[in-house]
């Protein structure tokens, strides 16, 4: 009987975070063919394709996204054991990105935890405006961050996801408003955009009564009671109501907290962090 060892699931997880094969090789240190040939033979093992080819990437196909938090947990696991049992010390250097303000506080807690435990990693963290982080992370100036987006891409690990909502003062009536006050981001993102779209899907007027570059600063302004605005459900607290259907905006995306590594092949200080880091969100209950 066929049974799936590490190596195979190793190599579908790189494929699956670099988003294609050729990337995914590159990660692991194996030619191209030889990494294809071990995801044809994981397939032949399960009787489904793990992966939907499209252009020239790949994107997990059903029985992939059921594969993936396994093949996760296993290869991390056995990587956490080979530390505990051969002792070795994690060394090196590592330039992590962080939110200003989604997870931050958790986030750094992670930071924390992981420099106790591997002092000898030299980290250096970048804690700015996650729209930035993509592209830092594509010109190599990041080694890892932690973002926010609406449609993950293939090498975008979820780590959590927060349904959004059109949200006010519980102390604010804005129903009977005839140009509505709305409370935006100041910077081109999803977020801005994803309101601006509910808006207009709307058909009614408003007004951008106050702009900011964080959550923080939207929800100072929803809960004075001077606009609506468009929240997390994590960052609403008792002060706030949810006020899309009163208000008839209906479309709402949710936001999802990702995970991306740059494109360079990864070290044992990068996989270290994303273990870390992927195990504390696991945790969340």
């Amino acid at each position: 009987m066929d049974t799936l060892d590490s190596d195979l699931l190793r190599t579908f997880v790189a494929v699956t975070q670099a988003g294609s094969i050729s990337d995914g090789a590159a990660r692991i240190r194996r030619s191209q063919s030889a990494t294809s040939l071990q995801i044809k033979r994981l397939e032949a093992i399960l009787g489904k394709p793990v992966f939907d080819r499209h252009g020239r990437g790949v994107v997990l196909s059903e029985t992939g996204r059921r594969l993936l938090p396994i093949a996760q947990e296993v290869t991390d696991r056995l990587d956490a054991a080979l530390r505990d049992i051969a002792r070795e010390c994690v060394t090196g250097k590592l330039r992590v990105g962080i939110p200003d303000d989604h997870g931050r506080a958790k986030l750094a807690q992670i930071i924390a935890t992981f420099s106790r435990q591997h002092p000898q990693v030299e980290l250096d963290v970048s804690c700015a405006l996650s729209a930035v982080f993509p592209n830092a992370l594509q010109k190599g100036a990041l080694d890892l961050a932690i973002y926010e987006v609406n449609l993950p891409a293939a090498n975008e690990e979820v780590l959590f996801e927060d349904p959004t909502c059109w949200a006010a003062s519980k102390n604010s009536a804005f129903t009977t408003c005839e140009i509505l006050p709305v409370a935006l981001f100041d910077q081109a993102c999803w977020w801005r955009n994803a309101a601006i779209s509910s808006l207009e899907e709307r058909g009614k007027p408003y007004r951008i009564v106050y702009t900011s570059q964080s959550v923080s600063g939207v929800v100072a302004a929803v809960d004075a009671g001077i606009a609506v605005g468009l929240l997390g459900r994590s960052s609403l607290h008792s002060g706030l109501s949810i006020e899309s259907e009163r208000l008839g905006l209906q479309t709402s995306p949710t936001s999802k907290l990702v995970m991306a590594a740059s494109g360079l092949p990864e070290d044992r200080p990068l996989a270290a962090m994303k273990s870390a880091i992927r195990a504390a969100f696991q945790t969340v209950t």
